[in-house]
């Protein structure tokens, strides 16, 4: 019985080496699984920020190429040479602010045309005109005036000619005096007038100067014979009504 015994603990012990030693071979000891585990933690820990910091360089890239087209901006912003083209605005300076300034006749579309009988002298009218428009416009020579539908042209008193052609900025104001009768009753063929057409006189003598105007007359009328005359454009009061 003993000796059985001694058996059965000697073939348990022997087992036991065994066992151990087939564990150290086949590397499943606790040495070899420590190894393992720690060493594969320890390459992924490097590996990953490393793969990051890759990441971050690429996307680093396209904003880079973004301050490129930036910069195609900016030569798009060279095409301030379409500021350039506000250069041809500042030709409008040439053209458009010159041409603004540029004088014109003075006629019924661009004047406010007035006509009445003064006290004195006596038999005459004042005619006014007063520059509406924008620019400035120039009085050539005299009205030529017409009373309903005369068919004779009333004569210049040549004593009045100016010495330079009356010119009128904005809102300024001309005159011209007409003698419509003799004082002395000489005059020929009298009749009282209800319309008065002023007609306006280009660069050259007797030449057209454009639109006509028809200032009002009193409600009775004006009498006038063939006495009438009429002074040149003048550019003030006292000398239309001088002659």
């Amino acid at each position: 019985m003993r000796t059985s015994r001694i058996r059965l603990i000697a073939a348990a012990g022997a087992a036991l080496v065994a066992l151990a030693l087939t564990a150290c071979q086949e590397g499943t000891g606790l040495k070899d699984e420590g190894a393992g585990t720690s060493q594969p933690n320890a390459t992924a820990t490097a590996d990953t920020p490393s793969g990051s910091a890759k990441d971050d360089s690429a996307s680093n890239e396209p904003s880079g190429t973004g301050n490129k087209d930036t910069g195609t901006g900016d030569k798009a912003g060279g095409g301030d040479k379409a500021g350039t083209g506000e250069k041809a605005g500042g030709g409008s300076t040439n053209g458009s602010d010159g041409g603004s300034q540029a004088r014109v006749i003075c006629n019924g579309s661009n004047t406010t045309v007035g006509a009445k009988p003064v006290p004195r002298p006596v038999n005459h009218m004042l005619i006014t005109v007063e520059n509406s428009g924008s620019r400035t416009c120039d009085l050539p020579y005299y009205p030529v005036l017409r009373f309903d539908e005369m068919q004779w042209v009333p004569q210049p008193v040549k004593e009045s000619k100016p010495q330079a052609v009356v010119t009128l900025a904005p809102g300024e104001t001309a005159y011209a005096g007409v003698l419509l009768s003799a004082a002395d009753g000489s005059g020929d063929g009298g009749t009282t007038a209800h319309k008065l057409t002023v007609a306006f006189q280009g660069a050259t003598p007797n030449s057209d100067g454009g639109p006509s105007a028809v200032p009002a007359l009193p409600a009775d009328g004006v009498y006038y014979d063939s006495s009438m005359a009429v002074t040149y454009w003048q550019q003030s009061m006292d000398d239309a009504l001088t002659y």
